[in-house]
């Protein structure tokens, strides 16, 4: 069995967007942080592959369970599966997201709300349905997955932006309605991120993949270790005077 870093043994964590990417790096990092985490995704298969390959390490610590938190019910789900399996969620991660990258009049009605609904719904019914078990116990780590095209306005990202421009909104707003229950929120927006989808577009777009690069000063992509380390120390403990930041892993594309 793994033997896990000090910092969350006995917290329970939620992480959805779980399956793949940068979710899944957040799921491994808790888990060796010493979390109990249950993970989320609306890919049932690509769920069971990552509970299979983290259950060798982890044991009964990985849960797993797949649901469409752009819903109320779905979000419900995954708070009861959470009881069930480990106890109340202190920790939320909200990861889930993936949107419809293209020049804005060219969206159609279904990929503008397919963006909405997956990057802004999924962190709304989350935080809405999680927040009263944290509000019981006077503890909580809220922990949105942002973007940093918010800041730096990349090519064709205008309809993502607005859902996750939404996301960076809610981390101020909860901040503030939640910062005296011992309850943190904080925003993780990273640049382009070493992912399965980055190098799809690496490699179907080129010219577009390029655009993303030149704006980080740091001239790469950033590492998914790299976002799952931030997340992981706002998770902590030890982060309780932290709340409502955007705090950007981004090679400097943008700068305070």
């Amino acid at each position: 069995m793994h033997t896990s870093q000090p910092g969350l043994e006995g917290q329970v964590a939620v992480v959805t967007g779980g399956a793949h990417g940068i979710g899944l790096g957040i799921v491994e990092r808790l888990l060796r942080l010493g979390a109990k985490v249950v993970a989320s995704d609306i890919d049932r298969d690509g769920l069971s592959a990552a509970h299979e390959k983290l259950s060798a390490s982890f044991g009964r610590a990985i849960a797993t369970h797949a649901a469409d938190l752009s819903e109320e019910q779905g979000a419900q789900l995954i708070r009861s599966v959470t009881l069930e399996q480990f106890g109340p969620a202190g920790i939320l991660v909200n990861c889930a997201g993936g949107g419809v990258i293209r020049p804005f009049l060219e969206h159609t009605p279904e990929t503008l709300k397919a963006t909405i609904d997956r990057n802004l719904w999924t962190a709304l019914w989350c935080c809405r349905v999680f927040l009263p078990d944290m509000v019981a116990a006077k503890y909580g780590r809220i922990v949105n997955i942002g973007a940093d095209s918010v800041r730096n306005g990349l090519p064709a990202h205008a309809a993502y932006n607005a859902a996750k421009g939404g996301m960076h909104a809610l981390t101020t707003g909860l901040a503030r309605e939640f910062a005296q229950q011992g309850i943190t929120v904080n925003t993780v927006a990273p640049c382009a991120v070493n992912t399965e989808v980055w190098a799809k577009v690496a490699k179907t777009n080129p010219a577009l993949a390029q655009e993303f690069l030149d704006v980080i000063p740091m001239g790469r992509v950033g590492e998914i270790e790299e976002v799952a380390s931030m997340v992981g120390y706002l998770a902590l403990p030890e982060a309780a005077f932290v709340t409502g930041q955007v705090i950007s892993v981004n090679g400097g594309s943008t700068m305070l």
